[in-house]
């Protein structure tokens, strides 16, 4: 049986709305019910997204978590291990069944969600200081001004091309704008006969909402207005970036059908491709996969009007009604700390989130993220409304409409539009 986070609501009587709207606990006073004050110990849960695989458990319980019981012997950390796929609606399930975890890991642009109705609380601005988090990186830790999370470890959607192929193509420079991208991914482009063997430009094996994500804010569109109420993406600029796509679809420099999955070798160590998006666990896959590749691929920050590189990650944060919230809150500083953000990084192959792990000898090593540090200034960030959740996960439905042909880039906009009109007018 399929028991999903839908089915799960549905079978409660209620909908998302209604499970979000149910696990608000603002006091008649007004403040939290999570006090951080008193002794820092007791028993408590973390829901973790990260540490996959023995690997992780071992980096995160034989190491992280035994040294912050060397400071806080009296805290005992129970970890739920995850993934993205199924963190929603575990975090969804606990707040319907009032058995929340104490620290969660939520992703990019999901602290609205959670904090408009208090289902995660504040953390001190303070916090925001302690170390060198890029302002770009605190964005999405904070809703309405007030600080929810720290981030741990970001994931940065970049674009990679092969040394090699520009080269034998005679082309010295990277595309600068959408034109320049057209038209070096055409001279790429390779055929045998009426068939391609390799694209000029592959933007379809990364997820299609984070590509497109990346193009609408390098083309100076934006999703949502500041204050998460007007949807912002169905402009011009929003149509543009997905029929971009389209147009090149159409002249044969792009190719739908010849995406990869995850984890498969990319289109580029296949030489399907010529220039792809992708983000910067690719070296690492590259080191474990293809190691004769490393000096031949190179990345760059590609915009049309603004350069942008879209900014993922994972953030950990404090449930607003945890039973040892002094216990929680040391948990979630220290996993925000450098010392567990540098383990984090290493042993995902993230970026760290702070700016002083530049002289990490694991930063030095890592070609990819090394760039996406140096480039966070052209980082933008998913969401920007407590409605995201909800639609997050039509876009990527949504938008392929139009790139298997059911519908324009017009028409998968509007339709996109309304989806998230809709949600909002829910809140």
């Amino acid at each position: 049986m399929d028991f999903s986070r839908r089915s799960f609501l549905t079978a409660m009587g209620l909908g998302t709305a209604a499970v979000v709207a149910g696990c608000s606990t603002t006091s008649p006073g007004g403040s939290s019910a999570a006090d951080p004050d008193g002794p820092v110990e007791g028993d408590i849960t973390f829901l973790c997204a990260l540490f996959e695989g023995a690997t992780g458990k071992e980096t995160l319980e034989g190491n992280l978590i035994k040294k912050f019981n060397e400071k806080y012997p009296d805290v005992n950390v129970t970890v739920d291990y995850t993934d993205y796929g199924s963190l929603n609606e575990k975090i969804t399930t606990g707040l319907a069944s009032g058995l929340m975890p104490d620290v969660v890991t939520l992703g990019v642009g999901w602290i609205p969600p959670f904090a408009f109705k208090n289902a995660i609380a504040p953390l001190p601005e303070e916090l925001a200081t302690r170390y060198t988090y890029e302002e770009r990186v605190l964005e999405p830790s904070r809703y309405d001004g007030t600080l929810y999370a720290l981030p741990m470890v970001l994931d940065t959607r970049i674009v990679a091309y092969r040394k090699d192929f520009f080269e034998e193509a005679g082309i010295t420079d990277t595309p600068k704008n959408w034109d320049e991208l057209r038209e070096v991914a055409k001279k790429l482009t390779v055929k045998d006969g009426d068939k391609v063997t390799r694209v000029g430009f592959d933007p379809f094996s990364i997820d299609l909402r984070q590509c497109w994500e990346t193009f609408l804010f390098g083309n100076s569109g934006e999703l949502f207005s500041p204050d998460g109420r007007e949807v912002l993406f169905d402009s011009p600029e929003g149509v543009a970036s997905l029929q971009l796509f389209l147009d090149m679809m159409a002249d044969g420099s792009a190719d739908f059908a010849l995406k990869t999955e995850a984890g498969q070798p990319t289109t580029l160590q296949q030489g399907t491709s010529a220039i792809m998006m992708t983000n910067n666990s690719l070296y690492v896959q590259l080191q474990q996969q293809s190691p004769e590749l490393i000096d031949k691929i190179g990345t760059f920050v590609l915009g049309n009007t603004d350069p942008a590189m879209l900014q993922g990650g994972t953030m950990v944060s404090q449930s607003a009604t945890s039973k040892h919230p002094a216990a929680a809150r040391a948990f979630v500083e220290f996993m925000g700390s450098p010392d567990a953000v540098l383990v984090s990084s290493e042993q995902r192959g993230s970026v760290p989130a702070i700016s002083d792990l530049k002289d990490s000898d694991y930063v030095k090593g890592n070609p990819m993220v090394a760039f996406a540090l140096d480039n966070l200034d052209k980082a933008r960030s998913e969401g920007g409304t407590p409605a995201w959740m909800e639609i997050r996960e039509k876009i990527k439905p949504t938008l392929e409409t139009a790139i298997v042909g059911q519908q324009s880039a017009q028409a998968a906009i509007d339709q996109l539009a309304g989806i998230a009109n809709d949600a909002i007018a829910r809140l």
